[in-house]
């Protein structure tokens, strides 16, 4: 009998790709969530790598609730056959309740936003690394209190439903707490903007734990409920 979680979150996948305006783009996003290769997902659907390419590139017509379905329970047996790691990440997520004074925002996109907009819009400045690269969502975290408050499985609940995304930390002073937290922590996100800072106060460390760890590092001296106020206003 499947559990709880398992259909909570197929519901979840499901749903998403079904009423997506691209759909091949949100069937791409939970396949990379799960870190599975096209290849494999195809061998195990027994269809050719070219049918989820088109799928995913938007080249073939949208696949059925049925379809869906079906790549959605092979994504999901494909990591239980690992060991069930994402699917643990995720239950996090489902039954995740957050306080106030550690996420001040948190939302995921239906379809990836280029990384360069994204930025440009809150007034953000380049440390390192490369904004050619697309998120799925983004968070807002009170830096000290995440750190303070939650635990290394608690901490990974801030990446959502993607890491591909953008975490904000705020009021912070070098950059250096929350780059040594995510260090320690299995999963990265694609980019971490940090808050209030400009790129003289950066800490040294910071920007090369930012590249072992392959995350674009940004800054912006844009105040918390700017900020919140521009990414809730954008039409994305």
């Amino acid at each position: 009998m499947k559990s709880v979680l398992r259909n909570r979150l197929a519901e979840k996948m499901a749903g998403e790709i079904t009423l997506s305006d691209s759909p091949g783009e949100a069937l791409k996003k939970w396949r990379m969530n799960f870190n599975i290769p096209p290849g494999l997902l195809a061998e195990r659907l027994e269809v050719s790598p070219s049918v989820i390419s088109d799928y995913e590139g938007g080249r073939r017509k949208s696949p059925g609730t049925a379809v869906v379905g079906k790549i959605v329970e092979t994504i999901l047996s494909i990591d239980e056959d690992s060991g069930g790691k994402f699917m643990k990440k995720y239950a996090n997520i489902l039954y995740s309740d957050f306080d106030d004074d550690v996420i001040y925002d948190m939302h995921d996109y239906d379809t990836p936003i280029q990384l360069d907009k994204f930025c440009e819009s809150i007034g953000c400045t380049l440390i390192n690394g490369d904004l050619d690269h697309q998120i799925y969502g983004y968070t807002i975290v009170n830096s000290l209190n995440a750190i303070i408050q939650l635990s290394s499985s608690e901490f990974n609940k801030i990446y959502g439903w993607s890491t591909e995304r953008a975490l904000i930390f705020t009021n912070v002073s070098t950059g250096k707490s929350p780059m040594i937290a995510i260090r320690v922590t299995p999963f990265k996100p694609r980019c971490v903007i940090l808050q209030g800072i400009t790129p003289e106060k950066i800490n040294p460390l910071v920007p090369e734990l930012a590249k072992k760890d392959r995350i674009t590092l940004l800054c912006t001296e844009n105040g918390i409920d700017e900020i919140i106020k521009i990414l809730r206003d954008e039409p994305w």
